[in-house]
């Protein structure tokens, strides 16, 4: 018996032979290079990568026995607050007790063993994270997606997903690292533009771009991401890139590597990159993620999205664009899950604001791009904002467009006035998004009522936090007046 099928993930039945053997060839590459370090990491709930490194030599115990980290790492919302009381006898989370800062395990996945090309003498892997007995964490970002994903696979369909991230890059005046600047959250980096805006798809901006994009795009094939196309977008300073397509948990941790990938490697060049969907800054053009999605026959690989004749829908199509947009507003709490990213949804800036679906319309919430005979025809999801957890995000599509077949839905006639009509809207604040989640008898039936009440707390106090904040808008309007 090897070391690893002696360690405690394997005794468990955290890993299987399959697990083991990935695990094995890793062990191997890396003994015969000369990597020093390895990030070992997992998405937290905010889809930011958090975890420990370690020297190359200790990453066999890793593969048997796990990582352990602090259980609040799970419990924190973006100012890394821990939202939690655990230092009480109930720490609020009903899965299993929490007290105490106590921790949970990582558990790594082999297959998303990657060396950095920004930093040759280091590694990233992904995780899973577990209780310390083994039992599944019910919100952790990865199993909140397998879940997702087991209820499609249990209707024998087959999601494929395709990305189109959008982020800003700045040249960073003052990173804001005084002491009295080290708040929680600490106080944004001054910035300016690297490039003058508004020349959308302009080859002169891409040359000017071109350095930093070069370096980036090659760092994210270098990780094995198949990028597909880098692209300037609308606004000063802003960039798209977009991804071939894949499975959902491949597309997300790619997204989460590709978020990581682009902060780190900015950073070092005295450079700021931000997905934040809406900076306030002068003249900057707000951030999107479209999510491409289609669905498929396992067996055959027949896209069931694709139609017979011109502006037709086959059912599958019909009733995953209808189960979108059913339940689009309860699935917002996971597509833009920030303050402010509602502030995106604005008429005529190629960002929805209603709930509703077009033929090929940017304006429109579900954008549809089916073609008889087409094998990539899709459905584009355009509400969802760059800064959302991927894994959670996806897991909304999944869930949504699926209810929406099983039910035998069928969308409403397509718009051609995205911005006029009497659709409903989409919501206007996070706590509507919120409420509207908590009150989801879908999503707690498809993920549990643990993740919902998790994340509602999480997210509540993320708001309390935003509300009680004196703002300049009201320091302008009444501290002269009254």
């Amino acid at each position: 018996m090897t070391d690893l099928e002696q360690g405690a993930l394997a005794q468990r039945g955290l890993t299987t032979g399959a697990d083991r053997s990935r695990a094995a060839e890793v062990l191997t590459a890396v003994a015969n290079s000369d990597l020093e370090t390895v990030r070992i990491l997992f998405p937290d709930q905010h889809g930011v990568l958090r975890g420990k490194t370690l020297v190359a030599e200790a990453l066999p115990s890793v593969f048997a026995n796990g990582l352990a980290v602090a259980s609040t790492l799970l419990l924190k919302d973006t100012s890394h607050r821990t939202v939690f009381p655990v230092w009480t006898p109930d720490a609020g989370i009903a899965a299993a007790p929490m007290q105490g800062a106590n921790d949970v395990l990582l558990v790594p996945d082999a297959s998303t063993f990657r060396r950095l090309p920004h930093s040759p003498h280091s590694a990233w892997m992904l995780c899973d994270v577990v209780f310390r007995d083994g039992a599944p964490i019910p919100f952790s970002s990865r199993g909140v997606l397998q879940r997702a994903v087991d209820r499609l696979a249990a209707q024998q369909l087959q999601a494929t997903i395709g990305l189109e991230v959008e982020f800003h890059v700045f040249e960073r005046t003052d990173a804001a690292l005084e002491h009295a600047q080290t708040t929680m959250p600490g106080a944004p980096p001054q910035t300016r533009a690297l490039t003058q805006g508004y020349q959308f798809l302009t080859e002169t901006r891409y040359g000017e771009a071109e350095p930093i994009l070069d370096e980036l795009r090659r760092a994210a094939q270098g990780i094995g991401l198949r990028v597909r196309s880098v692209e300037i977008e609308m606004g000063p300073s802003q960039f798209e890139f977009t991804f071939e397509p894949g499975d959902p948990m491949e597309q997300a941790d790619n997204l989460v590597m590709f978020r990581t990938l682009v902060k780190e490697i900015c950073a070092a060049r005295g450079l700021h990159a931000s997905f934040m969907a809406k900076p306030r800054l002068a003249n900057v053009a707000a951030n999107g993620w479209h999510i491409h999605q289609s669905l498929s026959d396992p067996e055959t690989g027949e896209n069931l999205f694709a139609p017979d004749g011109p502006n037709e829908l086959t059912p599958q199509a019909g009733g995953w664009i209808a189960g979108l947009l059913k339940h689009a507003r309860a699935a917002s709490l996971l597509n833009v899950p920030t303050v402010n990213g509602y502030k995106r949804y604005q008429p005529y800036q190629l960002a929805p604001n209603r709930i509703q679906w077009g033929q090929d319309n940017r304006g429109a919430m579900v954008r549809a791009l089916l073609a008889p005979g087409d094998t990539a025809s899709r459905v584009e999801n355009r509400a969802p904002e760059s800064a959302a957890n991927p894994y959670f995000a996806l897991a909304a599509q999944l869930v949504c467009g699926l209810d929406g077949i099983s039910s035998g839905l069928m969308p409403p006639p397509p718009t051609a006035s995205p911005y006029d009509g009497p659709e409903d809207p989409l919501p206007g604040s996070l706590i509507e998004a919120i409420e509207t989640f908590e009150d989801s008898a879908l999503f707690r039936r498809a993920l549990g009522d643990d993740f919902v009440d998790y994340l509602v707390r999480i997210k509540r106090f993320e708001w309390d936090r935003y509300v009680s904040a004196l703002s300049e808008w009201e320091q302008a309007e009444y501290f002269s007046l009254f």
